[in-house]
C-alpha cells in the first residue's frame, strides 16, 4: 500500500529531507508527462502512485505547478513529474496562469529519463495529431527515451480507430520498424465489444524482451490479433542510430513523432491496463541512487495538496472563467482532539455575483465541495479531516 501524505507541514519536511532508505543496489527512473492540457496526465499520475494526491478536474490547467509524485517498489524507485499541460502564451494570458506554467514542463523534461506522451483518443479534433508544443518538446530532447500513452481508449466506441491513431501519431514506425496495418483488422464490426488494440497491452511472459511492451511481442502478434505489424527495420531506434533533431520547418509537416519506443493504450480514470505500464516503467528502471525516502509519496507540503484538491472542485462546480478568479487563504490548520484534522480556508472571489455562484442555493454548492474535497483529503492522509471553507468578497 502507498504511504499516507503527512499532515503536518514540518513532518513532510522532514521526511522529504530524510536520506532515502535505500537498498544496496537501488534503481531509479524519472518520469516526465506531458501532453496537452486535459489529457489525463494527473490522473494517471495518481493511478501509478495509488493515491490521489495531484488535483483532477475536466477544465483546462488544473495542474498548476510540477509537483512529483513518487513510486519505491522492492529496489526501485519510480519518480513522476507531473506537469501542467502544454501550452502557449496566448492560451495561458486567457487563463490567468503564471510565467511558470510556461517553463515548468521544459524544466521537468530535463530531468527525465523516460518521457509519456500522453493523448486523449476521446477527442476527436485532436487525436490524429500531436500538438505543436508536443512536438517542440519532444525535438528539443531527442535523446531522452519516449513512449506514446494512448488514453481514455473505453470511450472509444469504435475500436478499430486506435490503430488509425496509432499510425498517425507515430508516423508509421515504433521502435525502428514499420507498423503495417492489416486490412482483416480494420474490417472488424466497429460495435463488436472485442477490445481488438487493448489487448495488445497484456504482459508478455518473462522471457520475453520487454515484459508489459504492447508492441514488443513479435511472437504473439497474430494471435493478439493487434492489426499493428511491425516489419522492416527503418532508421532510428531499431538500428541504435537515436533519432536526429528535427528542425522548426520538419515539425510543420509532422503530425507524429517516429521515435516512440513503444505505444500504451489504457483508461487512466479506471485504472485498465495502468499496471501493465507500472510493469513497464519498473523494467525501464536504471541502477542508480533513489531521491527520496520509502515513506515519501509526494514532493508538495500537505498545504498544497489542500489548496490543489479544494481547487479541483471550485473548477468544477463553478461555469465557465469564473473559478481561476478566486484565492484561498487557509485561516485554520490544526489537530484536533482525537487526531482529526481541522482545516478552515477562505476562498476570496472579486465580485458578489461569483459569491452567490460558489455558496450556490441553500449553500448546496459550497458544501458539496467542502465534503468532496474532505472525503479525498482523508484519502491522501489516511485520516478523519473535517473542513470548513466560507467565501468572501475581496
Amino acid at each position: 500500500h502507498p504511504p499516507p501524505v503527512a499532515t503536518d507541514k514540518e513532518q513532510q519536511k522532514r521526511l522529504l529531507e530524510n536520506r532515502p532508505d535505500q537498498p544496496q543496489q537501488p534503481k531509479v527512473l524519472r518520469i516526465a508527462i506531458i501532453g496537452a492540457p486535459n489529457a489525463g496526465k494527473s490522473t494517471l499520475s495518481n493511478q501509478l502512485l495509488g493515491r490521489k494526491v495531484f488535483p483532477v478536474s475536466k477544465k483546462v490547467h488544473t495542474t498548476r505547478c510540477k509537483a512529483r509524485g513518487v513510486i519505491t517498489h522492492e529496489d526501485t524507485q519510480l519518480i513522476i513529474l507531473d506537469t501542467p499541460g502544454l501550452t502557449n502564451p496566448l492560451k495561458a494570458k486567457r487563463h490567468n496562469l503564471d510565467e511558470a506554467m510556461l517553463t515548468d514542463p521544459w524544466d521537468s523534461m530535463k530531468h527525465a529519463d523516460l518521457v509519456l506522451v500522453l493523448v486523449d483518443v476521446s477527442d476527436h479534433w485532436t487525436r490524429n495529431s500531436l500538438s505543436k508544443e508536443v512536438l517542440k518538446c519532444l525535438s528539443q530532447f531527442p535523446h531522452i527515451p519516449s513512449v506514446l500513452v494512448l488514453n481514455k481508449v473505453d470511450i472509444l466506441k469504435k475500436k478499430f480507430l486506435l490503430l488509425e491513431i496509432a499510425t498517425d501519431l507515430t508516423e508509421g514506425i515504433v521502435n525502428g520498424k514499420k507498423l503495417e496495418v492489416k486490412s482483416s483488422a480494420l474490417k472488424q464490426d466497429s460495435r463488436s465489444s472485442a477490445k481488438l488494440p487493448l489487448r495488445v497491452t497484456q504482459a508478455s511472459p518473462p522471457e520475453s524482451k520487454v515484459p508489459g511492451s504492447p508492441f514488443g511481442q513479435e511472437k504473439n502478434q497474430a494471435q493478439v490479433g493487434s492489426g499493428l505489424d511491425r516489419s522492416s527495420d527503418v532508421g532510428g531506434a531499431g538500428t541504435g542510430e537515436g533519432p536526429k533533431h528535427h528542425g522548426p520547418k520538419d515539425l510543420k509537416d509532422m503530425k507524429g513523432w517516429p521515435h516512440f519506443q513503444e505505444i500504451f493504450m489504457l483508461a487512466a480514470l479506471h485504472g485498465e491496463e495502468v499496471d501493465t505500464l507500472k510493469r513497464y516503467l519498473l523494467m525501464q528502471a536504471k541502477p542508480g541512487p533513489w531521491e527520496f525516502h520509502s515513506n515519501v509519496l509526494t514532493s508538495q507540503s500537505p498545504q498544497e495538496i489542500c489548496d490543489n484538491i479544494i481547487r479541483e472542485k471550485v473548477l468544477e462546480y463553478l461555469p465557465l472563467e469564473v473559478p481561476y478568479g478566486v484565492t484561498q487563504v487557509t485561516d485554520v490548520w490544526e489537530e484536533g482532539e482525537c487526531g482529526e484534522l481541522l482545516i478552515v480556508q477562505s476562498l476570496l472571489v472579486p465580485r458578489e455575483s461569483h459569491k452567490r455562484m460558489l455558496i450556490g442555493r441553500g449553500g448546496k454548492v459550497i458544501s458539496r465541495i467542502a465534503r468532496e474535497a474532505g472525503q479525498d483529503l482523508m484519502n491522501a492522509f489516511l485520516c478523519e479531516v473535517r473542513l470548513k471553507l466560507q467565501v468572501e468578497v475581496k
